[in-house]
């Protein structure tokens, strides 16, 4: 059998990991294991990381709809209930739109679930 020659896949491979290691600290962007180790680590916190902000845009919108909802004397609570029992289909990330940037909007809103 003939002898296969390996080492131009391993520096491909060194390579691929330490370009996406580029701009880390320390030994982490030149040394190979270290980088490898830190991408491991990188990754990770990056997929929760985009699970994560999922659940904080939404607790952010619900603070914003609580905020302007209680400024006109109504509770967070009754008032997505109000939505629903209404069938009014606005998400929370559009109502906390409308709340921020077009209050008046935001008003009538709540004027015609009274």
């Amino acid at each position: 059998m003939t002898r296969v020659k390996r080492g131009t896949l391993s520096v491909k491979k060194r390579r691929k990991i330490l370009k996406y290691t580029k701009g880390y600290r320390w030994g982490r962007k030149s040394k190979v294991r270290a980088a490898h180790e830190a991408l491991i680590h990188a990754w990770t916190h990056a997929f929760q990381g985009r699970k994560q902000k999922k659940r904080d845009y939404r607790r952010l919108w619900t603070t914003k709809i609580n905020a302007a909802v209680r400024l006109e004397g109504m509770k967070y609570s009754t008032f997505i209930k109000a939505l629903k029992d209404k069938d009014i289909q606005l998400d929370r990330k559009i109502l906390a739109d409308l709340a921020e940037h077009e209050p008046a909007t935001f008003k009538a809103l709540l004027k015609s679930l009274s």
